[in-house]
């Protein structure tokens, strides 16, 4: 088969070799130029308008980020993911949303793990899936984080499909936020009577998403089979689970989330003691609210993930604490409407430093919200070192200083986790 490998980062280049190892005749295809040697049967077109010609080729298989229209073809369009759907042997619970995918993914595979199970953590938070196909079996359990890339054309759904909150996100990329929460929908849209749903209990876009097909199980709520929170206590049925003192990350945000997890994985397990272990031992991810230093009786926060409004309003509302918060970065056509009135009715707040791309626009948010001007701060400059110094100087002792930035990191810094871990530097040598 004539196949065309469309994008080569690290997901196309485990796309090629998934594909070269099956003998198949390969071109490699990128905007960029193709620097690193490649096996010499393999082709490689390049340029700036070359999705728009790839005729002749049987398969193309996309990269996740590219939208799957760009591609002119009279083959068929395709993606690691579908392969590997199509091919997986073990069951997949798949976890998608708008923020908290991660988090959620990774509490599923503790508890699971700590139940005695081989799970396979793939997909956004985890290895590129082709590379890891090999290696599972039908008793394991694989765990996928989708995000609305790799759900843009998928043709299949998990037999356990996790729905959190949805709201509007890579307008950038997206064509639409319809556009968006189509892509979503895959997770959901092709599942079998016998496949399980579980969604975010408020949420109207994630509803509307899992009542595509009947029977979807709202986490957070005691009368539908799903996990919910109860006077301190994770419930199930009726029954207590393990305490909710056993959840190491902070914030109410991060209880909805464990909700979520704990619902797919009694699917599996109803263990109390793995339950409980499972969230004992899973301490929180990178850049997710992590604490990274503290000095002067202030704890300094990375929460650099953080790329839409509702995440940083999820680490607003994790502290108690007198809180500086950093927000700004790349604008990628987010509504900061509601940020602003959260921050407006947050009395906790000492002072949100603005920067970035998005500065001037989060404060208009804030000046229509009725957000004091005494209350955040607008810096012009681009030195981050500066950005994070001016927060750490706002803060006393007993404060806690926030790097959410409710936006993504492209006008500064390469990617998040740059970003966070500049931020982890800069305060270490405070």
């Amino acid at each position: 088969m004539k196949i065309a490998i469309a994008g080569f980062g690290l997901e196309g280049k485990v796309n090629l070799d998934y594909y070269l190892g099956q003998g198949h005749d390969i071109t490699v295809v990128d905007e960029r130029e193709v620097t690193e040697p490649l096996p010499a049967e393999v082709e490689v077109k390049t340029g700036a308008d070359v999705w728009s010609d790839l005729s002749g080729f049987d398969l193309v298989v996309r990269t996740a980020s590219l939208a799957p229209d760009r591609i002119i073809t009279d083959g068929k369009i395709w993606s690691g993911t579908n392969e590997f759907f199509s091919k997986c042997p073990a069951p997949i619970i798949g976890v998608t949303g708008t923020k908290g995918k991660g988090t959620t993914s990774s509490l599923i595979a503790s508890v699971l793990r700590s139940a005695g199970y081989t799970v396979h953590l793939l997909g956004n938070i985890g290895l590129p899936a082709l590379g890891e196909l090999p290696d599972i079996k039908s008793s394991d359990i694989v765990v996928f984080e989708l995000s609305s890339f790799q759900l843009w054309d998928l043709e299949f759904s998990p037999h356990v499909a996790v729905i959190l909150g949805i709201e509007p996100d890579h307008l950038n990329v997206h064509s639409s936020f319809d556009d968006y929460v189509s892509a979503k929908a895959n997770i959901r849209r092709h599942q079998q009577p016998d496949d399980v749903c579980i969604v975010h209990p408020t949420n109207s876009v994630s509803g509307r998403v899992a009542d595509i097909l009947p029977g979807a199980k709202r986490y957070g709520s005691s009368d539908n089979g799903a996990v919910y929170a109860d006077e301190g206590w994770f419930c199930w049925q009726g029954e207590r689970l393990c305490a909710i003192d056993s959840l190491q990350i902070p914030g109410a945000h991060n209880i909805e989330n464990a909700c979520a997890a704990l619902s797919a994985a009694v699917e599996y397990t109803q263990d109390k003691q793995a339950i409980e272990q499972g969230l004992l031992s899973f301490t929180g991810l990178d850049h997710r609210i992590k604490l990274v230093h503290q000095v002067g009786g202030v704890r300094f926060y990375d929460d650099s993930y953080s790329s839409a409004p509702s995440a940083a309003m999820a680490a607003i509302k994790a502290f108690d604490e007198p809180k500086i918060v950093l927000i700004g970065g790349y604008d990628k056509g987010a509504d900061f409407a509601e940020l602003a009135t959260c921050v407006a009715n947050t009395d906790s707040i000492r002072q949100v430093v603005l920067y970035g791309q998005t500065r001037s626009r989060i404060a208009e948010a804030f000046a229509d919200a009725g957000v004091s001007v005494d209350s955040y701060t607008v810096l012009d400059t681009v030195d981050f070192e500066e950005i994070v110094s001016q927060a750490a100087r706002l803060a006393k002792s007993g404060d806690v200083v926030v790097l959410s930035p409710a936006c993504a990191s492209f006008d500064m810094f390469a990617n998040f986790t740059e970003r966070g871990e500049m931020f982890t530097k800069i305060v270490h040598q405070i």
